[in-house]
C-alpha cells in the first residue's frame, strides 16, 4: 500500500481575534513540537495571516500557512476579494477550494472552483479541495452522483502532475458543525470511491498518492477511529480546531495512525 503522510487543517473559519489568533497558533506550535508523521496546516481568517506566519516563523515551526479562499484573477476591480499573489506575500502555502459553505452559502459554483483550483496550482501552492453532499442528497443516495461531479468539473484542465499539491477533502454537509459524523465505514466507502473516480481520470498510480481527509464533525473522540481506515488520510477540522487542545489531540491521532500502517 502507498504511504501518504496524513494532514490535517485547522480552519477557523470567521472565527477568533488577534489575542485568540496569537494563542491559538502557540498552543497547537507547543502542543506538537515534537510529534512528526503529519503535516499540520492552520487556517486563520484573512486579517491574522501574517500574526500566525509571523507565530510559526519565530518558533521555527513546520506547521504550514493556509489561507480559506482565494479570488482566481490576479488583480483587478474586485472589491472585498484577495488574490493569490497577494497570499503569496503573506506566506501562505495552501489554499482551501470549494468549502462547502462557499458552495452552499455563499453561492459559488463548480466552474468557479475550477477557475480557483487551477489557479492556485498554476501558481505553485498547494491546493485542499472540498467535496461532498447535502443531507437531501446523501438520502436521496446520490452522494456518489455529487463528488464525482464536483471532482470532474473542479479538476478539469488540470495536469496530473499537479495532484502532487492537491489534496482532497471529503465533507458530508450534512456532518459540517451537526454533531453528526459519518460512521468510519461510510467515510471509508466515500473516500474509497473518491479516489476511484481520481483513478478513472487520471490513473492509478497517481490516486493511490492523492492525499484525501475528512471533515465533518471530525473530534478527538472519534479521530482515531476514522484515521483507520485506508483510504482517509487525515482530517479537515473546523469547530475542534478552535481549542488548541483539541486540535493537538487530533493530529497525533493521525500521526499515530500513520505508524500504525508502516
Amino acid at each position: 500500500m502507498t504511504q501518504r503522510k496524513p494532514i490535517v487543517g485547522g480552519n477557523w473559519k470567521m472565527n477568533t481575534n488577534r489575542g485568540v489568533a496569537s494563542e491559538l497558533s502557540r498552543g497547537v506550535v507547543d502542543g506538537l513540537l515534537h510529534t512528526d508523521g503529519v503535516e499540520t496546516v492552520l487556517f486563520p481568517p484573512f486579517p491574522y495571516l501574517l500574526l500566525v506566519r509571523s507565530i510559526l516563523r519565530d518558533r521555527g515551526s513546520s506547521i504550514k500557512l493556509g489561507a480559506q479562499d482565494a479570488y482566481p484573477q490576479p488583480d483587478g476591480a474586485f472589491t472585498g476579494e484577495v488574490s493569490i499573489a497577494m497570499l503569496k506575500d503573506c506566506g501562505v502555502q495552501i489554499v482551501l477550494c470549494g468549502h462547502s459553505e462557499r458552495r452552499h452559502v455563499l453561492g459559488e459554483k463548480d466552474e468557479f472552483i475550477n477557475a480557483k483550483v487551477r489557479a492556485v496550482l498554476e501558481a505553485g501552492l498547494e491546493c485542499i479541495l472540498c467535496v461532498g453532499e447535502t443531507l437531501d442528497e446523501r438520502l436521496a443516495g446520490h452522494q456518489d452522483i455529487v463528488t464525482t461531479r464536483q471532482l470532474k468539473t473542479a479538476l478539469a484542465e488540470i495536469p496530473g502532475d499537479w495532484l502532487a499539491r492537491l489534496t482532497i477533502a471529503y465533507e458530508p454537509v450534512w456532518a459540517i458543525g451537526t454533531g453528526k459524523v459519518a460512521t468510519p465505514d461510510d467515510a471509508q466507502a466515500a473516500h474509497k470511491q473518491i479516489r476511484e473516480f481520481v483513478g478513472h481520470l487520471y490513473g492509478g498510480e497517481i490516486a493511490s498518492r492523492v492525499r484525501i481527509q475528512y471533515g465533518g464533525s471530525l473530534k478527538p473522540g472519534n479521530a482515531a477511529d476514522l484515521f483507520a481506515q485506508d483510504d482517509i488520510d487525515g482530517g479537515l477540522i473546523g469547530g475542534a480546531s478552535l481549542s488548541a487542545g483539541d486540535f493537538v489531540t487530533i493530529c497525533k491521532a493521525a500521526a499515530a495512525s500513520a505508524r500504525a500502517r508502516r
